[in-house]
């Protein structure tokens, strides 16, 4: 028996828009308040980067802010690179984590990298920018 509408349908992806995802991913409102709250100004430079790496970390404290302040400090890394290291881009894992695509093929985890640094502050967020953006 075939009934047409519970055939098997053509899944169609959703539209990408590299763009509205760099501007959304780029937010980081926290982290952003966070910064401004110590006389930090986040520019999306790797100048602003240095800056965060060098503030006293009060939000170890708070195991709410913590997850946060560490998925929009990854979030940020993200945005720096992708504003300055020339072929970095946004990407998404199976898994809709989002991720940095290099020229090489290589995939950069910077949410994961965010929560090492909100935790511990190793590895230091300008130190992974200079990684990715040496190659």
């Amino acid at each position: 028996m075939k009934i047409p509408f519970l055939g098997h349908r053509r899944e169609i992806p959703p539209a990408r828009d590299a763009e509205g995802i760099a501007e959304l991913l780029a937010e980081c409102e926290l982290l952003r308040s966070q910064a401004f709250r110590e006389g930090v100004r986040l520019d999306d430079s790797v100048d602003s980067l240095e800056a965060l790496d060098q503030l006293v970390p009060r939000w170890r404290d708070d195991e709410e802010v913590l997850p946060w302040l560490g998925n929009d400090a990854g979030l940020y890394l993200g945005t720096v690179i992708v504003r300055t290291v020339p072929g970095a881009a946004w990407g998404l894992r199976g898994d809709g984590q989002p991720v940095i695509l290099l020229d090489t093929g290589r995939e950069f985890d910077v949410v994961a990298s965010g929560h090492e640094w909100a935790a511990s502050g190793v590895p230091e967020l300008s130190q992974q920018y200079a990684e990715v953006a040496e190659e």
